[in-house]
C-alpha cells in the first residue's frame, strides 16, 4: 500500500496486543491497529481512518467493509470458502493474500486510467507537447482514445537540443496513431538563461516550448496545451521546467490523474505501445555540465559521441540500455548501465570513438538520471527551484 502512497490500517476481531504480535511475526508494520472490532463495528474504525479497501477472510469482514463504504476484498484463508465470501457480496475474491499486491496495482492503474480519460474528455481538444518519450507518447495515445484523433494534434519541437533519431521515432509513432504531427522550431538558444546553462536552464527551455505551442494551439482551435509530466515528476524535487510550463498555462493530465512513471509504462505495455520500455532520453543540453555555455557545437559533439559509442558497444556485444556522454568541457564522462560498467572498463579501446575531448572517462557509478544535479550545491538547487508550482 505504501508503495502506492496509501496507509496500512489493521481492523481486527483480535485484541490490539495480539494483533500487534501477529503483525510483528509476519513482518508487517501497520500505521494503525484497531482491535476487538466485529462486523458492522469494524465500519466505525474504517470510516475513522478513511479506509477505501478492506481485505478479510470472513463474511463479517465483507459486511464491515460495505458498511464503511469500502471495497470488500476477500481471501478464503480462514473459516469461509470462496463461494461463501462471494455469496456474502465480496467485491473481489482472491485465491490468497499473496495475490493482493498484483490485484491492487492493477486496480489502482485502471482507476487512474479512468480518471485520466475523464480529465482529457473535459479538456475538449489538446495540443500534446510530444517529445517522443514514454510519457508524452502515452499521453498522446490516451488523448486519442478519449477525444478522437480529430481533436488531438502532436507537436514535437525541433531544435539543436533534440537528437535527430528522436524526431524520426516521434514522427513514426504519431503516424501509427493517425494523429496530425507538427514540428515547430524553437529557439531556446536565443534565451540567455538557456545558453548560460545554470541550474535553472530547463526553465528557459520549457518557457520557449510553451510560448511556441500556445499560439500554435490557438491557431489550430485547440483548447489546451498538455505535457507528459507524471506524478513522480511532481515530487522529484528540482524540476524548474515544470514551473515554467505551469506558469504559462500548460496542463498536466498524467500528474493530475496520479499516474506514476511505472504506471505509465505498464499501461503503455497493456495498450501495445512501442514506447512502453523506451529508456529516458532527456534533451542533449542535459549532458553539459552546469556553467559551461550551451552551444550548437557542443550539442552536436555530444549527440555524435553517444551515437558512435552506442554503435561501437553494440558491435562489441556490449549493448546498453542507458548511455550518456557528459560534457565536462575538456573531459567526456561516460555513463552506462551499472551492470555494464566493469565490462566497458575492461575495453578502454572502445572509448576511442568519442572524439573532440581531451580525455574520456567512465563513471564508475553508472548511469543516473539527472546526475549533473549531483554537482550542484544544495543551496543553489533550492534557489533555482524556489518558485516551483508545487510549493
Amino acid at each position: 500500500m505504501r508503495h502506492h502512497g496509501g496507509r496500512v490500517v489493521v481492523v481486527t476481531a483480535k485484541s490490539g496486543p495480539l494483533a500487534q504480535a501477529s503483525l510483528a511475526h509476519i513482518g508487517i508494520e501497520a500505521d494503525a491497529v484497531e482491535g476487538w472490532r466485529f462486523a458492522e463495528t469494524k465500519a466505525e474504525a474504517m470510516r475513522a481512518h478513511g479506509v477505501t479497501i478492506y481485505v478479510g477472510d470472513h463474511v463479517g469482514d465483507v459486511v464491515g467493509a460495505h458498511a464503511a463504504g469500502a471495497l470488500a476484498v476477500a481471501v478464503p484463508t480462514g473459516p469461509c470458502s470462496a463461494d461463501e465470501l462471494g455469496a456474502a457480496g465480496a467485491d473481489v475474491v482472491l485465491p490468497d493474500l499473496a495475490a493482493f499486491g498484483g490485484w491492487l496495482s492493477s486496480h489502482l492503474l485502471l482507476g487512474r486510467l479512468d480518471d485520466l480519460a475523464a480529465r482529457l474528455a473535459e479538456l475538449g481538444s489538446v495540443l500534446v507537447a510530444f517529445s517522443g518519450g514514454a510519457d508524452s507518447a502515452f499521453l498522446l495515445a490516451a488523448a486519442v482514445r478519449a477525444l478522437g484523433a480529430d481533436r488531438v494534434v502532436a507537436a514535437t519541437a525541433v531544435s539543436a537540443s533534440l537528437p535527430a533519431a528522436e524526431l524520426a521515432a516521434a514522427t513514426d509513432f504519431a503516424a501509427r496513431l493517425g494523429v496530425r504531427h507538427l514540428t515547430p522550431s524553437t529557439n531556446e538558444m536565443g534565451r540567455e538563461g538557456y545558453r548560460a546553462n545554470g541550474p535553472d536552464r530547463c526553465y528557459f527551455c520549457k518557457a520557449e516550448l510553451t510560448e511556441t505551442l500556445r499560439p500554435l494551439a490557438d491557431s489550430l482551435g485547440l483548447a489546451h496545451v498538455v505535457t507528459g509530466t507524471n506524478a513522480d515528476d511532481a515530487v522529484a524535487g528540482f524540476r524548474p521546467g515544470i514551473r515554467a510550463a505551469a506558469q504559462r498555462g500548460a496542463r498536466t493530465p498524467l500528474r493530475d490523474a496520479g499516474l506514476t512513471k511505472a504506471q505509465v509504462r505498464e499501461a503503455s505495455r497493456r495498450w501495445g505501445l512501442s514506447t512502453w520500455d523506451k529508456p529516458a532520453a532527456a534533451c542533449l543540453a542535459s549532458r553539459i555540465a552546469y556553467g559551461i555555455e550551451v552551444s550548437p557545437v557542443r550539442l552536436a559533439r555530444v549527440e555524435r559521441a553517444e551515437a558512435v559509442l552506442r554503435a561501437a558497444l553494440a558491435t562489441a556485444e556490449l549493448g546498453v540500455r542507458d548511455l550518456r556522454v557528459r560534457d565536462l568541457d575538456d573531459v567526456a564522462l561516460v555513463e552506462v548501465d551499472a551492470d555494464r560498467v566493469d565490462a566497458l572498463s575492461a575495453r578502454p579501446d572502445l572509448l576511442a570513438v568519442v572524439e573532440g575531448f581531451d580525455r574520456v572517462e567512465i563513471d564508475p557509478r553508472g548511469f543516473r538520471s539527472g546526475s549533473m544535479n549531483e554537482l550542484l550545491p544544495a543551496a543553489m538547487v533550492r534557489a533555482a527551484g524556489d518558485d516551483d508550482d508545487r510549493k
